[in-house]
């Protein structure tokens, strides 16, 4: 059974940025999350320094077709199955990026790190908590 599920977009990834690096790893792209005002307060606990993760949609991404299961990403000689590769032609068109917070003003959210288009949608914001292995 093929399940669908509908998303409400929150806001919009505002950059005046002319390219972006294709991973936010690398990224030293400045720019805004631009929350829609009825979700602002969920913005009240982001501080300058914070990192977040960002849920996105490749907006400008032709649609996914099956032969698109196997990649050749820019970086590689071999092609790899798409869900071991963060390209952007996916079944789902879901980006996940980890940005900085260097300043929160109402609904905007002023970030660095950004690897997403003017424009890019955005589905959701979380913390972001590096991994770390338990010691016993």
């Amino acid at each position: 059974m093929q399940e669908e599920y509908v998303f409400r977009v929150i806001g919009y990834v505002k950059t005046e940025a002319k390219e972006v690096p294709r991973h936010w790893s690398i990224s030293e792209v400045e720019g805004y999350l631009e929350i829609n005002p009825e979700y602002q307060l969920g913005l009240r606990d982001f501080k300058k320094g914070d990192k977040i993760v960002v849920l996105f949609v490749f907006h400008q991404s032709p649609p996914f077709t099956s032969d698109k299961l196997l990649q050749k990403p820019p970086h590689r000689k071999e092609l790899r199955g798409v869900f071991s590769t963060c390209s952007p032609i996916r079944p789902n068109p879901i980006g996940l990026s980890v940005v900085e917070v260097l300043e929160v003003s109402d609904n905007k959210v002023k970030v660095k790190g950004l690897d997403m288009f003017d424009g890019s949608p955005i589905l959701d914001l979380k913390p972001f908590k590096a991994y770390q292995k338990n010691s016993t």
